[in-house]
């Protein structure tokens, strides 16, 4: 495999934050407090909340891999896997109803009575999406078209005010019959979150490390990820999600940068709706010591050669 060169970047102190006419900024306070929140289950079995900096807001997420499974070994992932999981799927019944009282605290602001939300501000408390997400890949849990339809269940029983859903994904997953028939689901005013963090096939390798399947199926390549984020882009808009990390004090060259702005045209040229690219860094202490926050500064300039290479929107969070 060809060495991947990183270059350094300079101290995220002295960065400038590129801010766009239709994300206005937060308070300091505000962005300090997104970037240290964790997901909290409050006894939950697969319901967690967290202030979610790209959502800029409230999330309610479903963790839709209880059992910490997933496909690839990212080096910025902040979930742990030696710990034994209680659950090794999601139990529809339990997660519809701690969805509903989740929903209820939120909407009663009864959450800010729990622990670790008394000061949190009030621009950051409202809803702003309901994510399928949580300690691994979520397309590949067993009984996803389940999940979704538990969801949109609630939803769609009109006990709490219309809700976004908003599916996180690698994107490894989308091809799979399950996922297609929970997608078919989603309305124009849901979201799908695919996952690319790499130009190139080797970057791939280095930052989101796929592992080899179980079920002996080929081993994830860029490849992969380009068609099914192509695939469900030619039928509906998604989000981008590309996550730079900075690895042993270094960040992505600029060679590796212009491959992943490359690879972005791409999929807008052969007919990818592409709404947004979200343009971020490794804001939680991941599971592995090597990974850190690159500059605001360096996450502006790739925000910036994404616009004028794609023409598409791109937002550093």
């Amino acid at each position: 495999m060809e060495k991947l060169v990183f270059a350094p970047v300079k101290d995220a102190a002295n960065a400038l934050v590129e801010q766009t006419p239709t994300r206005p900024a937060l308070t300091t306070k505000a962005a300090g407090l997104i970037a240290s929140h964790s997901r909290k289950f409050f006894d939950n079995r697969f319901v967690y909340a967290v202030i979610s900096q790209r959502a800029r807001g409230l999330s309610i997420g479903v963790n839709m891999n209880p059992d910490k499974f997933c496909n690839f070994d990212c080096v910025y992932c902040e979930v742990d896997r030696r710990e034994r999981p209680r659950d090794r799927h999601v139990d529809v019944d339990v997660m519809s109803q701690e969805l509903r009282q989740m929903l209820w605290l939120a909407h009663t602001d009864k959450i800010r009575e729990l622990p670790g939300y008394q000061s949190v501000p009030d621009e950051l408390l409202r809803l702003k999406e309901v994510a399928l997400s949580g300690d691994g890949e979520p397309t590949l849990c067993p009984n996803f078209t389940d999940v979704v339809e538990s969801v949109i269940h609630v939803r769609a029983q009109g006990g709490f005010p219309f809700f976004k859903l908003v599916l996180i994904t690698n994107a490894t997953g989308l091809h799979l019959d399950q996922v297609r028939r929970g997608l078919r689901l989603f309305t124009s005013q849901d979201e799908i979150w695919a996952k690319l963090d790499a130009g190139t096939n080797d970057c791939l390798e280095v930052i989101n490390r796929p592992k080899t399947s179980p079920l002996n199926c080929p081993r994830v390549t860029l490849g992969q990820v380009m068609e099914n984020i192509l695939a469900v882009g030619q039928q509906r808009p998604v989000v981008i999600q590309s996550l730079f990390p900075l690895m042993n004090s270094e960040g992505p060259s600029p060679e590796e940068i212009e491959q992943y702005v490359g690879r972005l045209r791409e999929l807008k040229q052969a007919g990818a709706q592409i709404s947004l690219v979200q343009v971020y860094s490794a804001h939680r202490q991941s599971a592995r010591g090597n990974c850190g926050h690159l500059s605001l500064k360096s996450l502006s300039q790739i925000a910036r050669r994404v616009r004028e290479v794609t023409g598409l929107k791109a937002e550093v969070f």
